[in-house]
This record gives structure tokens, sequence and C-alpha cells, in this order.
């Protein structure tokens, strides 16, 4: 052995592959070696090649992905030094070489080929590693690999030379020296390059280095921190620049243009050859026939089905196209990785085969075990390390994938034309980005499977044919015959789970109009009807649920069913097929392995299959929305230079293609700087000028010119939710002098006084927290802060009382207000501002009937001056509205409240429309002095100054919608018993009991497995005894059966325990919604409710039983395992403990952060969807503003908000899964260490016994730990549910003192001194009112803003309860019988003509309370007997969400029709006359004078003539009275009241008559 080194030297000349001989002799003997040659070419050239190869490809990508040079590190200086070191040792050997060369003549090439190879190489290493300057990530994964390989390669020579120098130590000393050196510095420099070098801008997971990316070990410090304290959103690490949202849409909108275009191209192509061959049938139709009225209401029909069936066609199949294009680079790798991780699947049943021979046969050698125990080690190793960054690179493409869409749907929303926004409500659309965006998500993830899953099991079946031959085709005829079986399942399943996404959302769409309308549903006392609505939904969705729930439980016991029918079958048949089979451990127990790999491909491709299917829904409904026609603006053209600011050419609008137009050739030209009137009655077509203008319509012909930018105040105003200096600036610069300007202008100052914070206070949703005057003022300041060309406002003025309407007029509207200058189109019913307008256009019909200045119209004596007589008695000729301006200077220093003119009696009484109400009247000589104004702008001034000094602590009540409750820390153990007590403890009892007796049998049909093969020592294929063989077959099966059966029991079980739970949880929070008071929903976002009615209520139907089924069944098999290895090795159980302890504490540290991350995302994630909402309901007011491309940034940041978590959620779990199979290889590993060193006292079937479950535990362990978490997850949803079931309630609907059946028979009320406040922090809003109201009695209250008016109501219907003091009607304490006792007898004609989707009787009556009779007798009263008549469906005509296809005026008519169909003792009217024109007012009042005669009616007022035959008149101020009493009274004294009448122009009570 000597001179091996040199004789190596001779063989190294001859090819080292002749020598197969000497090999085989090395190798064959107790401590085996590889040649020295073989080690010094080959295993030099492996690594050496791998770098060469991917060289110039990595170089190429680093020039071509190049940033800007950073510094030099330390690390890169060290690696550097570290690298010239090893040239330097290269050179020294290349030196020795030659200098031997000279001496001797056979030295081998190897001797100077390696240095040259070595010296070109590290060359090229220092080249890469100054090319990774430019690079965010430092450290390149495959120098990482070239050095793991290279020492791998390098360990067989480095023990060989150690071995020689042991044995003869002068041996080749030098050469061994610089190998060592040079080994060495390797292992040096691998270490530096697993150390991540940090950089500031840019986030760990970019910087990291390759094992620390493998391994997921920057994570680290998030999951430390998690453990230490609940993680919030600043410790989250931002996403890279990649994955967010801006980068994302923009490489796939470029794709999707493509794609969509040829989609839309074939959809053209398609439609013009169906158009070539129509239905023939309805052409046959003859000339007389079609007279007769049943054909034409049959054509009817079929064009209707015809309309449905258009609306289908739409582009198909390209939104796939689409994604892929944009995410192929990561769906490569990730194909990759999933291809070398299948691969190594199958090594491991052929190691098991080795190592089962190995301890069968007790002749081997020794190292041949322990080299297969490693090699074990290392194939799991690295089929973890595949298996885990695939799974990164699948859930990372979800992310994106789901962001994409949520993206683009947020997009298109902003451009949607009206006809297709028409057919989503926003519920839907808002599904589309939750629900939609989801499913796809889940289906990138387990996209591979599907190739993935076939490929296993064709290898499967290949390696079995090897072990049992033939007999495996019984054993794969069974898994193939269940197939048909799970996919007719899992078809069943897809329909319920369709059918279940209707009633969902038709749930979902009955909640949000609830919340939306829970007002009136209080003041109604209709609760009930509609939580019984609600609950036929959900009855039907749980019994489609418990259907699911069936179905599922036959496909789990299918499943389950097959591995061990599979291998009973398989076996039976190879033993019974030839007396010579006998089952032996190597066979059984491989083949036992193969099949428990099979069983996971076959378990996944239905659920892939389904999950895939249920995408392909989400991607046709993402089509057919985001393929959906665009806002065609091309008629209104914005032109620069013109001399008509707004020209109308020919124009003919509709809103729906298939209906009649609505604005009718329309000539109208308006010229920059005037201030257009538009007038016209209810349904004249008003608005829908202004949205043609505003190019919200759909064009027949003709265009429109605009010449410069809008601005745009809806009839309806929309409010955000944010502060109200956010709602006015609307994202522009701020500019306090400006600011100012618009705040006094808008009459805002008073109110910003009462608000809480200011205008720094919080609006809640839709501005549920400001009255409909404020919302109006606010609309306003926000289009008037912005600086545009045209403002159009659509009656501003509707909602504010008449003098707040005449300083709006004045300061930003008229002639001399900040928006004198602009052009402005006013729609409005306020006929005594008229005179002041340059131009004013009657509009009838959807046309233009007259258009001229005032004076002009009222000469032509046309439709306009017929109007105004109707509406005005004359006090001059042609009763000529004149207007005094003498008194605008002083008027304008006392600036608060500029006196009412004089303007011809009740011109102005006509126009007092509804703001919450007169101002406070303050008294003459405080007004006239400017001081009070000048302290309010002061102190505001001084309020912003130190707001933004300091953001001054919240004043109390500033912040109306709490912020959302995430929990943090642990889910409290009582949640989980809440949960288990809802599914009940004698259904668990059982549940757990069938698992663990599956168990047993599990255990029991291994160990008898084990048993069966040992035969196959005792016996040979021809003296087996026949009884022994079927008693051996038959007792396996009838184990194998009994699983099966053990849990089919347990799987039924619970899914009928939890759909009960889930029916009682969901009974629980509704009643209990419905049963909060009125301050829960206005200090909590809708969103927030519906959120627990759909994700969370979800999530305990579906997500949270699965998962606690697969937690248990995953904690028995671990149990199972870890008893199976522990019978044959003891000592095993030592091994346990600190693996055990590895595994808990991983486990502690991921729980803590996962947990908290998954809460983060769902409170990131709703203000996405209740910004989409809000996006969504504001969309013409955004389009008019033009401010799409800042709301779409808006988004864009919350969504990446959002994205942050679930990547660092979706790490958080690679973490987690890479530390767990780490433990599990090592389980694996030390069990077969354990197998090899106890090799003499065990069998081979033991050994089969323990690795085959060994090997399967890996995945086990994982699951559990996933289910663990998943569970603290979804049982947030329980603790969720749980808050909300909580909230604490009214007062009850009903109690045992019930009012007699007439009550109120008189309607006679009562206040003693009553207190009463909007929520515990905030003042009182009625300070002690006392009065009485006799029977009958008309009451009328004024009072401004802010005064009480509304409140009064509220108690009246104790919305809100008294703080003191009490309410008597008839002589019964209103507080002591239960709400809907008072609320059923009482009516009110409600502020906000609020509707709710379904027919029109349903609106009137939903109890079905009253004949049909009763219903036409209201609506004939209400006026629009004549309109339903006119509908197709009369009564049962459809109201659209919100009631949007009717107008304001005939929504509030309709809440008159409910006010005469109750018919109570005591009617309520709150403003109700608002967005009325005057005719229709006229309408309602004298309604309610003839049909409510002799009732009791109150009437918050504001157009005070409405109140001027009253009885009595009650003034409110700052929560008191001050006056009560007859108007004449009231007028025969100055006081408040006579201020406000004179401003009214109304000086006795006479001339109020209309």
């Amino acid at each position: 052995m000597e001179s091996r080194g040199f004789q190596d030297g001779a063989h190294c000349q001859m090819a080292w592959w002749m020598e197969s001989e000497i090999n085989s002799s090395l190798l064959d003997r107790p401590d085996a070696d590889l040649p020295l040659c073989f080690e010094q070419t080959v295993l030099v050239w492996i690594p050496l090649g791998f770098l060469w190869l991917l060289a110039p490809w990595q170089l190429f990508s680093v020039y071509r992905s190049r940033t800007k040079r950073s510094s030099l590190t330390k690390f890169y200086l060290a690696k550097q030094v570290l690298v010239l070191f090893l040239l330097i040792v290269a050179a020294i050997d290349l030196a020795l070489a030659l200098t031997e060369d000279s001496g001797q003549a056979t030295v081998p090439p190897v001797r100077y080929t390696n240095p040259i190879l070595y010296i070109c190489t590290w060359l090229l290493v220092l080249a890469i590693q100054h090319s990774r300057l430019w690079c965010i990530q430092k450290n390149s994964w495959f120098l990482s690999l070239f050095w793991i390989l290279s020492i791998f390669c390098g360990t067989f020579q480095f023990q060989t030379l150690i071995r020689a120098l042991l044995q003869d130590s002068k041996s080749d000393m030098v050469y061994s020296c610089l190998f060592f050196v040079s080994y060495g510095l390797q292992t040096i420099i691998l270490l530096l390059s697993a150390f991540s070098e940090p950089s500031d801008s840019h986030s760990p997971s970019s910087t990291a280095s390759f094992l620390s990316s493998i391994t997921f070990s920057w994570f680290d410090s998030t999951v430390l921190k998690g453990y230490k304290r609940p993680l919030t959103l600043e410790d989250i690490l931002d996403v890279d620049e990649e994955f967010q949202t801006k980068s994302i849409i923009s490489k796939f909108e470029a794709f999707m243009t493509k794609d969509l275009q040829k989609a839309k191209q074939a959809l053209q192509r398609q439609r013009q050859k169906s158009q070539r061959n129509p239905d023939a049938t309805l052409h046959g139709l003859n000339k007389n026939q079609s007279q007769s009225q049943d054909v034409l209401v049959l054509e009817e029909a079929k064009k209707k089905k015809k309309k449905s069936g258009t609306t289908k066609d739409y582009p198909k199949s390209w939104l796939i196209k689409a994604l892929f294009k944009t995410f192929y680079m990561t769906i490569l790798k990730s194909f990759i990785l999933k291809l070398i991780h299948d691969i190594l699947l199958f090594l491991n049943p052929q190691i098991l085969k080795f190592l089962i021979a190995f301890v069968s046969n007790p002749d081997t050698y020794a190292w041949l075990g322990y080299v297969s125990a490693i090699l074990m080690f290392a194939v799991t190793l690295l089929q973890s390390f595949c298996l885990q960054y695939y799974f990164q690179l699948c859930f990372l493409l979800g992310m994106t994938v789901r962001t994409t869409v949520m993206a683009s749907v947020y997009k298109k929303a902003l451009s949607l034309s009206n006809l297709t926004k028409r057919q989503y409500t926003i519920g839907e659309t808002v599904n589309l980005m939750s629900v939609d965006s989801q499913k796809l998500m889940d289906v990138t993830n387990y996209m591979h499977l599907v190739w993935s899953s076939v490929l296993q099991i064709a290898l499967s079946i290949f390696f079995l044919w090897r072990e049992l031959g033939p007999s495996v085709l019984a054993g794969v005829g069974v898994m193939v015959l269940l197939i048909p079986v799970n996919a007719v399942l899992a078809t069943k399943n897809r329909k319920i789970q369709v059918q279940n996404m209707k009633y969902k959302d038709r749930r979902l769409k009955i909640m949000n109009e609830i919340l939306n309308g829970i007002k009136i549903l209080k003041y109604f006392a209709w609760e009930p009807s509609f939580r019984d609505q609600v609950h036929g939904l959900r009855k039907k969705e749980l019994k489609n649920l418990l259907i699911y729930g069936q179905l599922q439980t036959l496909m789990v016991f299918f499943l389950q069913l097959t591995p061990i029918l599979v291998s009973v079958i398989t076996f039976s048949v190879y033993v019974l097929v030839d007396s010579n089979n006998v089952l032996n451990a190597e066979k059984a127990f491989t083949s036992i392995t193969l099949f428990n790999v099979l069983r996971f491909p076959l378990t996944m491709l239905p659920m892939v299959t389904s999950s895939m299917l249920q995408a392909s829904v989400s991607v046709e409904r993402l089509e057919k929305y985001l393929g959906g026609d665009d806002l065609d603006t091309s008629a209104i053209r914005h032109v620069c230079n013109s001399d008509k600011a707004v020209h109308f050419s020919d124009a003919s609008f509709t809103w729906d293609r298939d209906s009649d137009t609505t604005i009718r050739d329309v000539n109208l030209d308006i010229k920059p700087g005037q201030l257009v009137a538009v007038v016209g009655t209810v349904g004249s077509g008003k608005s829908s000028l202004v949205a043609a203008m505003l190019g919200e319509m759909e064009n027949v012909h003709g265009h429109v010119t605009i010449q410069g930018t809008t601005a745009y105040v809806p009839q309806q105003s929309w409010i955000q939710n944010g502060t109200i200096k956010d709602n006015i600036l609307f994202g522009s610069e701020f500019n306090e002098k400006k600011y100012q300007q618009v705040l006094e202008a808008c009459a805002l100052l008073p109110d910003l006084e009462i608000l809480p914070g200011g205008d720094m206070a919080e609006i809640g949703e839709k501005g549920i927290n400001l009255s409909g005057g404020q919302k109006q003022r606010v609309s306003l300041a926000r289009a008037t802060y912005q600086n545009s060309d045209i403002y159009i406002l659509d009656d501003p003025l509707s909602a504010v009382d008449a003098h707040v309407g005449k300083h709006i007029f004045d300061k930003v509207v008229g002639p001399n207000g900040l928006l004198c200058g602009k052009t402005r189109i006013l729609v409005t019913h306020s006929i005594h501002f008229l005179p002041q307008v340059d131009e004013i256009v009657v509009l009838g019909n959807g046309t233009v009937l007259e258009k001229g200045s005032y004076q002009d119209l009222l000469s032509k004596k046309g439709v306009f001056a017929k109007n105004l007589k109707t509406f005005m008695k004359h006090s001059g000729p042609e009763g000529e509205a004149t207007v005094n301006d003498d008194s605008e200077e002083d008027d304008d220093e006392c600036g608060l409240m500029p006196t009412m003119e004089e303007i011809p009696e009740d011109a102005a009484s006509l126009t007092m429309k509804r703001e919450n109400s007169l101002r406070r009247t303050l008294s003459r000589s405080s007004r006239a002095s400017g001081r009070h104004r000048k302290s309010l702008k002061n102190s505001l001034k001084i309020k912003n100054v130190n707001a933004l000094k300091e953001k001054e602590e919240l004043v109390k009540g500033q912040k109306l919608i709490k912020k959302e409750f995430v929990e943090t820390g642990k889910v409290k153990f009582s949640v989980y018993l809440k949960y288990l007590q809802s599914v009940g403890w004698c259904s668990i009892t059982f549940i757990i009991f069938s698992y663990a007796l599956y168990s047993v049998a599990f255990i029991g049909s291994n160990l008898w497995l084990s048993a069966w093969t040992s035969d196959s020592q005792n016996f040979n294929g021809t003296n087996y005894p026949a009884s022994q063989r079927d008693m051996r077959i038959g007792v396996f099966g009838a184990l194998g059966v009994a699983q099966g059966i053990f849990v089919l029991f347990a799987t039924i079980l619970s899914v009928y325990a939890c759909n009960n739970s889930s029916k009682n949880l969901h009974k629980q929070l509704l009643t209990n919604i419905l049963r909060a008071p009125m301050s829960f929903f206005d200090t909590t976002p809708t969103g927030r409710i519906v959120n627990r009615f759909a994700g969370d209520i979800s999530t305990v139907d579906d997500l949270l039983p699965q998962t606690l089924r697969s937690w248990v069944i995953c904690l028995f098999g671990i149990i199972s395992t870890l008893v199976m290895i522990c019978m044959p090795t003891p000592i095993f159980a030592v091994i346990i403990i600190p693996l055990g302890i590895i595994y808990v504490s991983i486990q502690m540290f991921y729980v803590a952060t996962s947990r908290q991350l998954r809460r983060l995302d769902s409170v990131t994630r709703s203000p996405i969807y209740s910004h989409f909402s809000e996006t969504v309901s504001g969309l013409p007011v955004i389009r008019a503003f033009e401010h799409q491309q800042r709301f779409l940034t808006c988004s864009e940041r919350q969504i990446d908000n959002n994205q942050k978590c679930v990547f660092s959620w979706i790490t958080s779990n690679r973490w987690l899964a890479i530390r767990l199979e780490l433990v599990g290889n090592l389980i694996v590993f030390c069990s077969a260490l354990l197998l090899v060193i106890y090799k003499n006292s065990l069998t081979g079937d033991t050994v089969g016994f323990v690795l085959s479950n060994a090997l399967n535990i890996t995945q086990t362990l994982n699951w559990l730990v996933r289910m663990t978490s998943e569970a603290e997850t979804n049982i947030v949803a329980v603790e969720r549910i749980n808050e909300y079931m909580h909230v604490e309630n009214e007062a009850p609907w009903v109690t045992d003192k019930r009012p007699p059946a007439d009550w109120p028979s008189k309607g006679e009320i009562q206040f003693n001194n009553y207190q009463v406040r909007y929520r515990p922090e905030l003042d009182l809003v009625l300070r002690g009112i006392t009065c009485h109201i006799k029977s009958t009695e008309k009451i009328g209250v004024v009072g401004r803003t802010g005064a009480g008016k509304s409140s009064l109501t509220n108690c009246l219907f104790r919305i809100l309860e008294s703080a003191g003091g009490q309410i008597i009607i008839d002589g019964v304490d209103i507080a002591s019988i239960g709400l809907h006792d008072l609320r059923g007898k009482l009516t009110i004609i409600p502020q906000d003509p609020i509707l709710f989707s379904g027919s029109l009787r349903m609106n009137l009556d939903p109890f079905n309370k009253y004949s049909d009779e009763e219903i036409w007798k209201a609506l004939e009263l209400a006026h629009l007997k004549s309109f339903v008549e006119g509908l197709q469906l009369g009564l049962y005509h459809e109201v659209a969400e919100g009631g949007d296809n009717l107008s304001i005026g005939q929504r509030q008519l309709l809440c008159l029709g409910r006010a005469v169909l109750r018919k109570s003792k005591i009617l309520v009217l709150d403003e109700a006359t608002a967005a009325v024109d005057l005719g229709t007012d006229n309408l309602i009042q004298t309604t309610i004078r003839n049909e409510f005669s002799d009732c009791t009616v109150i009437t918050i007022a504001h157009r005070l003539h409405t109140i001027m035959d009253s009885d009595k008149i009650m003034v409110l101020d700052n929560g008191k009275i001050v006056e009560y009493g007859s108007p004449e009274e009231l007028l025969s004294k100055t006081g408040p009241f006579y201020s406000m009448a004179k401003e009214a122009g109304i000086e006795n009570v006479n001339n109020t008559e209309l």
C-alpha cells in the first residue's frame, strides 16, 4: 500500500475505467475506499464542469438586470481574499508539478492539468463575485451550489489522503498539505456565503444568501418578533419591487389588452356567423296573427329571453392566457422543482428495499448500512428543499394572481359603462374582488399537481410491477374503478357549490340592504320580516351544505379505503396466483411505501379538478366583468378654445339601449361664465341632462362639447369615510385662505363648531353621522374648493333650509359668489333664485321646452310662466320677483346670517327646503356686530394650527368609526370551548372515539402484515399451508375494512354536528345584530358587519370542520407511527424527547407569528373592499372630477399593504415546513441508524415495518402544525362572530307589559323634562324638553341644524333611549313597553326615502298584512297609482337595490304610501318633502291634511309654509324649547320664530296658502 500515490500515478495514465476489477477489490471489504485516481479526475471535474457550464448564463443575467454598483463590504473583501489564497495554492501546486516533472519522466498528466484548471476556475470565481456588486442579491445561488459540490466531492479524496498518511507518513506529504489547505479555504468560503448581506433599501428576502433562501432563515427576525409580542403592520417587511401591484399590473395589462382584443374579434366573427342563420320561427308569423294580443305578449317574452341570452355573449378564454404570459417564468421554475421532487420521491422505497435486504443478510458489511442510512437522509433532505421552494413559488404566484385580479377589477370599475354596471349590484362586484380572486389564488397554488399526480401514479405502478408483477393490476384496477365514482361525487359537489354561491349572494344582498336601511326597519318594526327572509335563505344554504358534507364524507371514505383495499387485493392476488409466490418483507414493505406514495396523487387529483372547476366559474365571471364595455364618452368632446362652455348639438341620450331615449334632441349652448338654471317637474330629465353632460349615459346621436374641467355636486351627496377636511380637499393641495373661504361660503363653520373635533371629525361610511344638509354642503364645498371651469350642481340647495340656501346661493353660486366668473349649471326647484340667474332652461319629458332669461320667459307666457303662476300669488305686475340689493354690504359684515331680502310673499316660502333646519337664530344685536364670526373663524384657525403642531389628543366622540378590534395573542381557550359546545359534547366524544378505534385498526393491520411476511422465513412456496395463507389474507382485509368504517362513522357524525353548530351561530349572530341599538350601526362600518356574515360564517360552514377533522386524524396518525417505531427499538423513545422539544418550540414560535399575520391579513383586507364599494357608489363624482388615477393609486396602496401580510404569512408557512421536515428527516435518519446498529437483534420484517411508517411521518408532522395553526386561524372567525353575538342589545321588542290593542287611541303625547344623548361620552342633545301635545294636534318643529329636531323623532321611536325624564303617549310611558309595541303603533315618513330590493308590494307591506285593494288605495292616495298601473308587473315590479330604478320623488311618494297604509294615530314627518318639486310637495301635503286629519302629526319642517297651518309650532334651539304656541301667537311677538318667518317672507298666517 505504501507506494499507493505513485502506483496510482501509473494507473492514471491508463484509463481508470479499465480497472473495474481493481475497483471492486477496493470496495469489497470492510474498510472500502474509492481509488485515488477516480477521486482526482472525475470527482474534481464534476463541480468544475457545473461552474463553467452555468457561468456564462449567470454573468449574462447579471449584466441584463444590473442596478447601480454598491459599495464594498467586509463580506465581499473576505471572500475575494480567500479565493486569492486558493489561487495561490493552485499556483504552488502547479509549480511543484512542473519542478517534479524535470526530475521524472512519468508524472501523470492529472498533476498539472488539475492545477491549471483550478487557476482558471478561481479567476472565474473572482470575476463572478465581483459582478455581484451590481446585484441586489450579493450571494450567487449557483456559486453556493458549486462550493457545496466541490466540498462534497473533495471529502472522498480528503479521507483517502488521511488514511494514506496514517498508514505511511512518507506518502506524498506536500500534495496532501496543499489539498488540506485548499479544502479548508473552500469550507470557510462556503460558511461565509451562508450569511446574507443586509441592505437598508431592500427587503431581506431579496438580499438573502442561497442557504438563507432555501431554509428561509432571513425570516427568523420576524418570527422572533412575533413570538415576543404581537406583530403590527410596521413590523412586517415590505414586498419586493417585482411583487408590487403597480409593476404586476403594468406587466399584466400589456398582455391583457392584446388577448382581450383577439377574444373580442373572435366574438364578433361568431356573432356574424349566428346572424346569417337566425331563428327562423319568428319571421314565420304572418301580419294578421302578430296583431293579436297573445302573440305580442309571447314575442315580448321571447325578446326578453333573447335579451337575457345576449348578455351571455362576452369575450371568453383570454384571462388565463394573459395570466400565463405574465407569470410564465415562475411557472417554469416551479415546474422544474416539482419534477426533481417527484423523481426523488421514488428513491426512498428503493433504499428501503436495500436496507431490508441488508438486515436480512447477516454477512453484509456494516458500512453499506451506514451509507444507505446517510443516503436516505440526503434524499429526504433534498426532497424537502425542492418541495418547499416549489411551494413558495406557487403560493407567491397565487398571491400575485390575486393581486392582479383585484387591481384589474378595481381599474375596470372606474371605467365601466353604466349599462354593464347596472348588471352588478355593489355586493356582486365586491364578490368578484374578494371571492373570485381568492378562488384563482387557490388554484394557482396547486395547478402543477395535475401533471405531477399523473407522473407519480405512473412511476408508482412501474415500481410496483417490478415488485409484485402482474398482480399489481388488480390493485390498480380498483383505483381506476374508484376514479369515476369520485368524479361523479365531485361534479355533484360542484353543482351544490354553485347553488350555494347563489344562496350566499342573495343572503348577503339582503344583509347589505338590511344594514343600509336598518333605520327604516327600526322605525317600522320590520326586523322580524327581514330576519325571516334571511333565515329562509340560510335554511336552504345549510340544507345544501349538509348534502355537500355527506358527499364529502363518501369521498373521504373512498380515499381512506382505496390504499387499504388496494394493498389487500394486490397481496391476496399475488399469493393466490402462484403457490411459489411467498410474501417476504422486502416485497411487502417496499410495496406499502409505494402505495403510500400513490395515496397522495390519488387524493389530490379529484381535489385539484374540483378546485379547477370552481375557478373556471370565477374565470368566467371575471372575463365577463373585465371584458364588459367601457363607458363610451366619445360623444362628449373636450375642447380647449371655444366660445361656448357647453354645447349640446342635437344630442339624444338613453340609460339603456333597449328602452326609450331619456334626453331627446337637445340643442343647447351655455356661454363661459354664465349661471344657468335648469328647471322642470319631477321626472322631466334634469338629472339625466347632467348625467349626459358628464358622459354617464349611452349616446344615441348628436354630441356634447365641453370646454375645460368639470366639478360636480350630485343630488344625493356622496361622502367618503374620512375627515371632513379630506372630503373637501379631495386630493388637492391645502390652501388655508381658500379653505376658510370655502367653509364660510358653504355655511359649514357653525356645523364644525358643533361636531366633535371640528373639520378633523371623522365621517362614517356614506356620511352616516352627518345630516342631509351637512352632507350636501360638504359635497358642495368639495366642488367649490377644486379649481374647475364648469360647475354642475344637481339640486344642491334641496337639502338645506331656506336661509342657508340663500347664504349658499349668495356666497357660492350666485352672481357675487365664490364661483362668479365660472360656468355654473344649477338644477334647482327653488323658484326665487331664478331672477338672479343669467339663463333658465325649462325641461319637460327630456327635451328643452324653453330657454331664456327670467324676464324673457315671463313675457313669453309659456310653460314656465304658467307653472310660476300656479305657485305664486302675484304681487307685482307679471308677478316679477324684485330683489333689493341695498342691504348687501352690511349683511356681509355680519356674515353668519345674511337677512333674507323681502321677496314677493311666498316665492321664498316655497324654497324652504330641507336643512336640518334654520340656523340658531341669534338675536339681532349680536348678529350685527361681526364679532361672532371673527372669533369662530379665528378659533378654527387656531385649531388647525394646533392640529398641525401636535396631533391633538382626539376630542371626545371625534373618532366615529372604531378601529376594527384585532384580537392579539393566543385565541382564548373559551372560544374553542364555545365552538365545541355549539357542536355538542356528546357528538365530540363519539367522533374522537371512532378516530381512536381507526388508529388501533391501523396499527393492528401493520403488525399483522409484519407477522405475515415473517412466514417467508419458515415456509417456502411448496410447503406453505393454504389455511395459514387464507387466515393471513382474511384478517388483513378485515382490519382494512374496519379502518374505513370507523373513518366513515366519525366523518358523518362531524358533518351533522358542525352543520348544526353553523346553524346556531348564524341564528344567534343575526338575531343579535338586528337587536343592536342604532348607535352600534353608526359606529360600525357596514362592511365590517357584512364581513361577519360573509367571510366568518363561511369559515364556520366549510373550513373549520374540515380543519378540525384533519387535525384529529393527524394527531392520531403521529401517535400511532411513534408507537410503532418504539415497539421494535425501544431506545428510539430517547430520541423522541429532544426531537419533540424542537418540534414543540418551532410550533410555538410559528403559531404566534402566523396567527397574528392571518389577523393582520383580514384587517388589511377589509379596507380594500370598503374602499372599492365606496368607489363604485361614487363613480359619477370621481369621473366628473377626473380623479380616477388618484383612487387607483389609493387602491394599489391598500392592496400592497395587504400583500405584504399575505407574503409574510406564506413565508412563515415555508419557514415552519422546512424546519419540521428537518425534524421528520431526522426521525427517519435516527430510526434507520438504530436499525443498522441493532442489526443483529432484528429481522427484515421489523425493519420494513418501522421505516415504511417513519417515511410517512414527515408529511404528517408538517400537516399537524399546519392544521393547528389553521384551526387557530379559523377559530378566529368564531371569536369574531362571538364578539358581535355579545353586542349590547336595545330594549326588548316585546315585554310582559303590553299596551291595549287600540293604543294609542287618542294620540296624546306628553314630554316631561326629557333628556337624551347620542352616545354615553357625548353631551346631551335634548336638555329637558317639557310640553304637551293634545290629541289630533298638528305640530310643526323648527330650529337650526343641530337644534335637536331629528333627535326628537328618534326619541319618540326610542331609537335613542332617554337620559332622564319620560315621554307619555295616551297615559302609557313609552319606556315601559316593548319596542315593537311602540314602533308598530307610530308612523314616520323619514328623511331619506330608503327602499329595499324586492317587489313594490314587499316595500309597502313586508308582512303581507294588507289586501291588494288596501295597497292600491294607499298608492292612489300617494299619487302613484297611475305610475304603478303603467308598469308591466304592477305591484310586483322589482325595485332595484336601494330603489335605484325610481326617481327620488317617486321613492318619497312610496314612503308616503307606507304611512297611508299603516294609518296610525301618530304620524311623524321628518323633512319628508326635501327632494321633491313643488307640485309633488303640494300633493304630499294635501294627502297628509286629508288622510291624517284625525291623527296627531308632528312635522319637522323646513319649508316654513308647510307648517304655517299647524295648530302649534315648537321652536327648538340647542336642545331646549325656546318658543311653543300657535303660529298666530308666535308671529305676534318678536322672537326667534318671528325673525325666521320674516326672513321667509311670511308676515301672517293666511298668506301661506298655496
